[in-house]
């Protein structure tokens, strides 16, 4: 729907301290109308995310689909007329990985197709293979001993069965008032909250079924079925295969699926099933029936090699060498085609730019784009770039406490802005405990308080790249959005596809990426920083741009 937003040419001004002086909070309506009216009438975000997610969907880490997509992008930032497109590499190296083919089938009883997933990076099948299936009934440790020698050339069941419930409520929500009232009432988090004991101890639970694959890779079985712990009725969620190994490995040490080490384990292919089916081949094992399936998995893995950030920037004027950024990450997993994880995100920061591109805007800042691989493997992508360009902790992201080694660029760094929560339209930021930030916020929104943005939360947010800033003091920050329905049909599922996207709220969040980068690019200062727990080591690095 067309919409049609009236030129104001009144500047809104505020003051507000930081680190001891007044600053004049400047906000240029008539580039914010500009924005808003390209990104609405104008919009191309429906058509970027189709050609991610139809075209070049799925985009998993080191494979060869995301790597055309990355070129695929490069060149559409390019016809906008964005500056400085350019790749960067990050470590560690991994294996691509491509599904060419599936079938799954239980074929006695009584024949019936499968809502199956391999995991990424399982191996293929000896071609089509047909088996019996065995139902792992393990509680305890101990149960595991009456399964040796039984499990060669089976399908193992490690999954308990899960109940399953009616939908009796609807799975897509916006945010309610009282719930946006109750965030933006909330207090700071606690410091030094969260996980107890040895960082990455697995808790019992975990430690069996690390177990319980431990032994269908032993006994030979040819290959492993499980249930994720949400998802019916056909939607199924896929991660990554894991590469059976001693449970009491710590995370820095333990071998990934992706990696080179991984090719030398010969570990059985790793299903997930949509629970109804799951469930009905236990039911028919616990009543003594012979439950035999047929499958043919085919996968092509390439050689491991580094994987890329794309990086695009508009070149800023008087203060270019100062950086704004916005971001989101670029990689996705393969059941579905990455549509609301993440190609919204890479579409909402592309179309950002675009927009300000188009509307004719010239920032002071430059204001630098980054889509991010190997968000899913543990934010790499960020988490290399931000080492490589700022700074970084002593001991890395195992030492986060640690003193900051910073580098040249660290004191040329404004702000980063992350997209990375789904489709909902954006209500507000989390101020993810940057109080300095809360003032400027609140001008920045309300030119977008008839689009349902308008709350600021001290509540904290994780799981995505903004903590990669975060973690050295960098101001970085995710947007709160809308859940719609994220968790319990999109987020690392098979229908995670072009078609679960809300089209109004996708250029919501675009308008509003582009107001927040423009406005840091154009403020009278740097973006303000919170205090680091500890006192910045200021050893400079060379390097950083």
């Amino acid at each position: 729907m067309k919409r049609v937003f009236s030129l104001l040419v009144l500047t809104l001004v505020i003051s507000f301290v930081a680190i001891g002086q007044t600053v004049i909070e400047k906000i240029d309506t008539v580039a914010i109308a500009k924005i808003r009216d390209e990104g609405w009438n104008r919009s191309q975000i429906m058509e970027t995310l189709s050609y991610l997610t139809d075209v070049h969907g799925p985009r998993l880490s080191w494979s060869p689909e995301y790597h055309e997509a990355v070129e695929w992008a490069k060149k559409r930032m390019a016809s906008w007329g964005l500056e400085n497109i350019h790749t960067e590499t990050w470590a560690p190296v991994g294996r691509g990985w491509t599904l060419k083919k599936l079938h799954a089938n239980v074929v006695a009883p009584r024949a019936y197709p499968l809502i199956a997933y391999p995991k990424a990076w399982s191996p293929s099948t000896k071609g089509t293979v047909r088996a019996e299936v065995i139902y792992l009934d393990v509680k305890k440790e101990e149960d595991l001993a009456q399964y040796a020698g039984k499990l060669k050339g089976k399908v193992v069941l490690l999954s308990d069965p899960r109940k399953i419930e009616a939908m009796w409520d609807a799975p897509a929500k916006r945010l309610s008032d009282s719930e946006l009232l109750g965030m933006a009432n909330a207090a700071p988090p606690t410091p030094g909250g969260g996980r107890q004991g040895q960082f990455g101890q697995m808790s019992p639970s975990m430690r069996l079924a690390a177990l319980k694959l431990n032994l269908a890779h032993k006994e030979g079985a040819v290959a492993t079925f499980e249930i994720a712990p949400k998802g019916d009725g056909g939607t199924v969620f896929v991660g990554g295969a894991i590469v059976p190994q001693d449970p009491q490995t710590t995370p820095q040490n333990r071998i990934a699926a992706y990696s080179e080490a991984a090719a030398k384990i010969a570990f059985p292919p790793q299903f997930v099933l949509t629970p109804e089916h799951y469930n009905r081949m236990v039911r028919q094992l616990q009543k003594g029936v012979n439950v035999r399936v047929e499958l043919n998995l085919e996968v092509e893995f390439t050689k491991a090699d580094s994987s890329t950030n794309l990086i695009a920037e508009i070149t800023g004027t008087d203060l270019k060498d100062e950086i704004v950024m916005v971001g989101a990450h670029f990689d996705s997993w393969h059941a579905g085609t990455g549509a609301t994880d993440n190609a919204t995100g890479s579409s909402v920061v592309m179309e950002a730019l675009r927009i300000i591109k188009a509307a004719g805007l010239k920032p002071r800042r430059t204001i630098r784009l980054a889509l991010w691989g190997g968000e899913e493997q543990g934010l790499n992508g960020s988490r290399y770039y931000v080492a490589q360009h700022f700074g970084e902790r002593e001991g890395g992201r195992f030492n986060p406490t640690g003193p900051v080694k910073t580098k040249p660029a660290y004191e040329k760094f404004s702000v980063y802005f992350n997209n990375d929560n789904g489709t909902g339209m954006v209500r507000g930021v989390y101020l993810q405990g940057n109080e300095a930030a809360r003032s400027i916020f609140r001008e920045w929104l309300k030119p977008f308080a008839d689009m349902g943005a308008s709350t600021l939360t001290a509540q904290n947010t994780g799981g995505t790249d903004h903590l990669s800033f975060d973690a050295i003091g960098l101001p970085g920050f995710q947007f709160i959005q809308d859940p719609i329905e994220y968790s319990p049909r999109t987020h690392h599922s098979n229908m995670d596809v072009y078609d679960r996207v809300q089209e109004e709220d996708v250029k919501q969040a675009a308008i509003l990426m582009a107001a927040f980068a423009y406005n840091a690019a154009m403020r009278e200062g740097l973006f303000p920083r919170k205090p680091l727990p500890q006192p910045r080591q200021q050893q400079a690095l060379p390097g950083g741009n």
